[in-house]
C-alpha cells in the first residue's frame, strides 16, 4: 500500500472516531446560553466587549506555546479565578482563551479587594488587549479576516562549547523548536499570522535561522555513542558513518536556512479542531518540561482532532466532570534505523472537580523503512495493542511498536486553593499507565505557589524530574525514550520531543518571577541534569542560572532579554568543567490590527 493511501486511510478511520465521539456528546458551550448583560466586565475595566455571537462555529487560530498568554493564564488559575483551563493539554486557541476570560471576569467583579485582585486585574486586562479583536465585529456565517499576529527577531550570542545533545549529554538551550545553536552569534527573524473564512483557516509561522559552525563530535564518541544505542555506525553500502541526526559528528556546518515552525490548515466543528500541517503541542501540566510531549523539538508534519472546549456527556461527567480529548498522528525524521517512523498520540483529561485535573495520554512509535510498513493496519496493530508481545513479533512487520504512557495531574491544594498548586507529570515505557507500574515510570512533579506573603507580585515554581527509575531494565540508556527497534525513539530530527532532561537522568528546576504586570516580569532560574554513569562514561553534570527581564514598550513592542550562566562536565566528551554563557534579545511587534473581508 501506498504512502498516500495509508495517509488516507488513518486520517478515515480518525475521523470515524471522532464521529462517535461528536454523536454521542452534547457540547458544553455550544449550547451554553448568552450570559447576562455586564458578563466579563469588571468595576474597574468596562471596556471589555460582550461576545456578539456564539463563536463556537468559527476558526480559530492556537496560541503557540513559548506565547506570554500561557503563564499569565497559569497564574490566573494559581490565584483561583479560573477554573475551566485544562493545564496539561497546550495549546488552547484564542477562542477558548476568551472563554476562559469569561470565568475569569466575573470572580474579579465579585472579589473582595487586595492584592491579589490587583494582580489578578492587571493579567485580566493585558490578555483583554491581546484577544479584544476577537470579540469585535459582526458574526457572519462566512465572514473572514486576515491578521498579521507578530514580527521578531532573536539575537543569541553563545561563548564557550555550548551542547546540542538531548539524546545524550544534555542541551544548552531547552524547549527552543529544535532550532540551531552553536558558539557564536545566532539569529532567527521571522513573522506569524493566519486567514479565515467562517470555520476554515490558515495559519503560518516561519522563520529564517542561522547559526555558526561547530566542532562537534569526534568519530570515536560518536562511535561510543552509537554502540550505546545500538545504531550501527558504518553504512554497509558507502562504508562511511551514517549520519544519525541524534549525534553531532563533526565538523558540524552552518546554518543558514528557513523553517516553517508551524504551518497548518484547520477545520472547525462542534468544538473540535480537525487540522493537518506542522502545530504546536504541550502535554502536561508543567513549566519546564512535558514528559509525552513538549516543544523541545521541531514540531512534526500530522493529521490533528482535538476537543478544544471542555465537554459534558451526561451521565459520565457526573462522575468525571468536563474533559477534553486530542489525538494527532504523523511521521518522525531523522531516524536511522528504521527510516521515517510514524507516531501518534492520544491523550484525554478529567476536571471531576473545580481544583482537580487527571489526564491519561499514549504515544505509540511504529513501523519505518525496512521493518514494518506504514498501513492502516498497522496502525491499527499499533492502535489497539496493549501487551508485551513476543521477540520475534517485535522484529517482524506485525510489530506493534514503541508504547509508552503518560499520567499527570493538578491539584489546588484545599484551604489554599488561591496559593498553592501541587502537579506531577509521569511517563513509563512498557506499561499501560504510570498508575499501574509506579516504580518503573519516570516523574516531574512541581509545586506552584501563585504569590508570595507580603510580596504579592512574586511567585515561585519548583519541579524537580527523573527519567532513571530503580529498576534494572533502566540501564545503559536503553529503557526512557529509546526500544529496542525503534531506537532512536523518542525524537524528531535528532532532538527529544519529550522532556529535555532526556534518557536516564535527574535534575530539577525552580522559577522565581517578579511580575511588573500582566504581561512584564522579571525572572530567574535554575537548572539542574546528572545522567547515569551506566549510561553515560563517567556521567554528566549541567547547571545553570538565567536572568529573564521582559518589558513592553507601548502595548504593541515587546522587548525580551535573558542571560545565562552554564556550567557542565562531560569527561566522555571534554575534561574538566565547560562553562558557556548565552545572551538572548528579542524584540517582537504585536500589531494591533486585522483585516476583514
Amino acid at each position: 500500500m501506498s504512502r498516500r493511501v495509508a495517509i488516507a486511510s488513518v486520517i478515515q478511520y480518525a475521523i470515524a472516531v471522532t464521529g462517535i465521539l461528536i454523536a454521542t456528546a452534547k457540547p458544553l458551550t455550544a449550547e451554553t446560553p448568552a450570559p447576562p448583560e455586564g458578563f466579563g466586565q469588571t468595576a474597574r475595566d468596562n471596556s471589555r466587549p460582550t461576545p456578539v455571537c456564539e463563536p463556537s462555529s468559527l476558526a480559530s487560530p492556537y496560541i503557540p506555546v513559548d506565547s506570554w498568554v500561557y503563564p499569565a493564564v497559569l497564574r490566573l488559575y494559581g490565584l483561583g479565578y479560573i477554573d475551566s483551563a485544562f493545564l496539561g493539554m497546550r495549546p488552547w486557541t484564542r477562542a477558548s482563551v476568551d472563554h476562559m476570560l469569561e470565568d475569569a471576569g466575573v470572580r474579579i467583579d465579585d472579589a473582595d479587594a487586595g492584592p491579589a485582585l490587583d494582580e489578578a486585574q492587571e493579567i485580566y486586562e493585558a490578555l483583554n488587549r491581546e484577544l479584544h479583536q476577537d470579540m469585535e465585529g459582526p458574526c457572519l456565517a462566512h465572514q473572514g479576516n486576515m491578521r498579521l499576529e507578530s514580527v521578531y527577531s532573536v539575537q543569541r550570542a553563545i561563548r564557550g562549547t555550548s551542547l546540542r545533545d538531548s539524546f545524550h549529554l544534555g542541551e544548552t538551550i531547552t524547549n527552543d523548536y529544535g532550532r540551531p545553536y552553536a558558539n557564536g552569534f545566532d539569529n532567527y527573524t521571522g513573522a506569524s499570522g493566519y486567514a479565515s473564512a467562517g470555520r476554515f483557516l490558515f495559519y503560518a509561522r516561519g522563520e529564517f535561522q542561522g547559526a555558526p559552525s561547530a566542532t562537534g563530535y569526534s568519530p570515536a564518541l560518536a562511535l561510543t555513542l552509537s554502540n550505546q544505542d545500538t545504531v550501527p555506525f558504518i553504512n554497509p553500502v558507502t562504508l562511511l558513518p551514517y549520519n544519525q541526526a541524534t549525534i553531532p559528528l563533526g565538523p558540524v556546518p552552518s546554518a543558514t536556512n528557513g523553517r516553517l515552525l508551524e504551518a497548518y490548515v484547520s477545520a472547525h466543528l462542534l468544538n473540535h479542531e480537525i487540522s493537518f500541517g506542522k502545530q504546536d503541542s504541550w502535554l502536561g501540566p508543567g513549566l519546564g518540561g512535558g514528559m509525552a510531549y513538549s516543544n523541545n523539538a521541531e514540531n512534526i508534519y500530522s493529521f490533528r482532532i482535538n476537543r478544544i472546549e471542555p465537554l459534558h456527556v451526561p451521565g459520565l461527567s457526573y462522575l468525571t466532570g468536563p474533559f477534553r480529548y486530542d489525538f494527532m498522528v504523523g511521521s518522525l525524521k531523522g531516524h536511522v534505523a528504521p527510516n521515517d517512523p510514524w507516531v501518534h498520540v492520544e491523550k484525554i483529561s478529567f476536571r471531576p472537580t473545580e481544583n482537580l485535573e487527571m489526564g491519561f495520554e499514549r504515544t505509540v512509535i511504529w513501523g519505518g523503512k525496512g521493518h514494518a510498513p506504514i498501513t492502516i493496519h498497522s496502525f491499527l496493530k499499533s492502535f489497539f495493542s496493549f501487551t508485551a508481545g513476543t521477540a520475534a513479533e517485535k522484529f517482524s512487520r506485525n510489530d506493534p511498536g514503541a508504547r509508552f504512557g503518560a499520567f499527570d495531574f493538578s491539584y489546588r491544594l484545599p484551604f489554599v486553593r488561591n496559593w498553592l498548586t501541587l502537579y506531577t507529570d509521569s511517563e513509563v515505557h512498557d506499561d499501560v499507565s504510570p498508575i499501574d507500574a509506579p516504580r518503573r515510570a519516570s516523574w516531574r512533579p512541581g509545586l506552584y505557589l501563585s504569590h508570595v506573603p507580603g510580596i504579592p507580585k512574586l511567585d515561585m515554581r519548583v519541579e524537580a524530574v527523573t527519567t532513571d527509575p530503580p529498576v534494572s531494565t533502566s540501564q545503559d540508556g536503553r529503557f526512557m525514550y529509546w526500544e529496542a527497534v525503534q531506537k532512536q525513539g523518542y525524537t524528531n530530527k535528532g532532538v527529544l520531543f519529550g522532556d529535555w532532561n532526556g534518557r536516564e537522568a535527574k535534575g530539577g528546576q525552580a522559577w522565581l518571577t517578579y511580575h511588573l504586570s500582566g504581561n512584564e516580569w522579571l525572572k530567574v532560574g535554575m537548572r539542574n541534569q546528572k545522567a547515569a554513569k551506566d549510561f553515560i562514561f563517567g556521567g554528566t553534570t549541567l547547571n545553570d542560572i538565567d536572568f529573564q527581564a521582559v518589558k513592553r514598550i507601548g502595548k504593541d513592542f515587546e522587548v525580551n532579554g535573558n542571560f545565562s550562566y552554564e556550567r557542565w562536565k562531560a569527561p566522555i566528551y571534554l575534561p574538566g568543567q565547560q562553562t558557556v554563557t548565552t545572551t538572548t534579545i528579542q524584540l517582537t511587534w504585536f500589531p494591533d490590527r486585522k483585516v476583514s473581508f
